[in-house]
């Protein structure tokens, strides 16, 4: 069996996050972390190299690189990454603009690299079979889709999982809709295998003191003709409404569906509604359950399938056209609202 080696640039929440996936396989080593002040602690947990962040991006003895720094980072960092002949796995969003992102998908192609988005929640069990079920046609044809998307940010600040969010602030970064609408463009785009053609949004920022968009309302028209709204906010007042915190309902020619991708994921047709599928708590937001096996579990698949693609196997990561997909289509919320009109892509 061979072994992929691993270095990560980040030291957050997603960083140790993406440690630990590496940790768990068999098939990955851990070589090098940098990037973050709490790089030190983390390299010396998993008893690993710290490096400056150049350094790691050009050791030679490191066959991938996860990156999972501030957005605006993504570009640069990608860019000598691929440079120097190594495989990438980036956080979403792959990038804070068009250009960038598809600069990063031309070089990963150019030089045969594969470049993976971090888009963990196609490995979540309710997803996955989501996703089996409307190709097996299980409400038909997909036709309208509402997604609830509202974050309280104090639970996660209060979870004491070491991160203080700081760079949601950061006009570099564009906002949150960059930060929380992909996961949803990309399930939606893998789902139905269909492109966001349309897009019409009203974006504002209601947190004091925050120079960017904390909250969207934003219309999505896809490439077969199917309709989606969505509802994203970090600036709520409260923990999020009950049941609510991250919902698709979807539409179908012939039925329903009711995705909780941490709850439960209910059809709905002729015989009434009924569960097909259960999502353990995930416990993203505690201290003590954070890296757990049950929200682990999708962080270790998703490293899994992008060794797959490193190997020359098929792999359900998403990579980088997914990523660009969904830059495109936030960045043309923006621009809607900015400009208050509808955005073709």
């Amino acid at each position: 069996m061979s072994v992929i080696r691993f270095g990560i640039v980040g030291s957050g929440y997603m960083g140790k996050t993406h440690a630990e996936a590496v940790h768990r396989l068999p098939n990955a080593e851990l070589v090098g972390i940098a990037g973050g002040t709490r790089a030190p602690d983390l390299a010396k947990q998993y008893e690993v190299d710290l490096e400056d962040v150049d350094a790691l991006l050009r050791r030679s003895d490191i066959d991938a690189i996860v990156i999972t720094t501030p957005h605006h980072l993504h570009y640069e960092q990608t860019l000598i990454a691929l440079q120097e002949k190594r495989h990438v796995l980036v956080e979403k969003p792959l990038a804070t603009s068009v250009e960038d992102s598809r600069q990063m998908v031309e070089m990963a192609a150019e030089n045969k690299l594969i470049l993976g988005v971090g888009y963990h929640q196609r490995f979540r069990v309710n997803n996955y079979t989501a996703r089996t079920l409307i190709k097996e046609g299980a409400i038909g044809d997909v036709v309208s889709i509402q997604v609830s998307m509202p974050t309280y940010a104090g639970a996660m600040q209060a979870g004491g999982i070491g991160s203080d969010y700081g760079w949601w602030n950061n006009p570099a970064s564009l906002g949150h809709i960059m930060n929380s609408a992909p996961h949803t463009i990309d399930l939606l785009r893998w789902f139905m295998d269909e492109e966001v053609v349309t897009v019409s949004s009203f974006s504002r920022t209601f947190l004091p003191g925050v120079q960017v968009e904390d909250t969207t309302m934003a219309n999505m028209e896809f490439s077969n003709g199917a309709i989606c709204s969505l509802f994203s906010s970090r600036a709520l007042p409260a923990p999020a409404f009950i049941g609510e915190e991250y919902r698709f309902r979807i539409m179908g020619t012939t039925g329903l569906m009711d995705l909780d991708p941490y709850g439960d994921l209910k059809i709905s047709d002729e015989n009434g509604w009924r569960v097909v599928s259960q999502q353990p708590a995930v416990g993203h937001q505690g201290a003590n359950s954070a890296y757990s096996d049950v929200r682990m579990q999708a962080y270790c698949d998703q490293i899994s399938s992008f060794i797959d693609l490193i190997e020359g196997r098929p792999g359900n990561i998403g990579v980088g056209k997914d990523g660009l997909a969904a830059v495109q289509a936030c960045l043309a919320m923006l621009e809607s609202s900015a400009e208050r009109k509808w955005i073709s892509l």
